[in-house]
């Protein structure tokens, strides 16, 4: 990575699980920051959008976004919203949450995420460079939408076969590969 470059970390609604592999990831970079996690309106999309533009606020120079899960919403969301204004280096969308379509047992209905603004997903083009890493077996977005979504906002794909959630409950925390594709985005 360029010694200039900082990479903000957006976790999923989960906020920060100390065996992900976005927290082992963010103790391994130089330039490193998390958006922090919310205290309350845990599933609201416009406070956790808000917090992402606070931390973006927050550095200088330039940043690449690595989410995952509903993280990757809350930046498509950012830059529908704000994305002109503050430009990004790169984002790695790892395993999006597709909030369109019912989730497992445990997580929030599409009927919560709906009242909560998550719905409907972004379509239009990201205006940044991004990557979608997508797993071919996750219960919270099938392949062949991550497809889509990663057509609808311009951005590479990555087949990562099948690694689930890209979680602890799918037996990963440190994800390696997380550290090439960054490097491909900050070139």
């Amino acid at each position: 990575m360029t010694g200039d470059t900082t990479v903000l970390i957006v976790p999923g609604l989960r906020d920060h699980v100390p065996e992900h592999w976005q927290t082992l990831l963010a103790a391994r970079l130089p330039r490193v920051r998390t958006v922090p996690p919310l205290e309350q309106d845990r599933l609201s999309r416009a406070v956790r959008v808000d917090a992402l533009d606070r931390a973006l606020s927050a550095i200088s120079g330039p940043v690449i976004l690595v989410a995952h899960s509903a993280g990757v919403m809350m930046v498509a969301h950012w830059a529908r919203l704000h994305g002109p204004a503050r430009p990004i280096k790169g984002a790695l969308l790892a395993t999006p949450a597709d909030v369109e379509s019912p989730f497992p047992a445990g997580y929030p209905t599409t009927e919560q995420l709906e009242e909560h603004g998550w719905l409907p997903i972004p379509r239009g083009p990201l205006p940044f460079p991004s990557v979608v890493a997508a797993s071919r077996n996750d219960p919270l977005c099938a392949f062949t939408r991550a497809q889509a979504l990663a057509q609808d906002w311009g951005s590479g794909l990555v087949d990562l076969g099948e690694v689930g959630h890209l979680n602890p409950a799918a037996g990963f925390g440190e994800w390696p590969q997380a550290l090439e594709l960054i490097a491909r985005l900050d070139r």
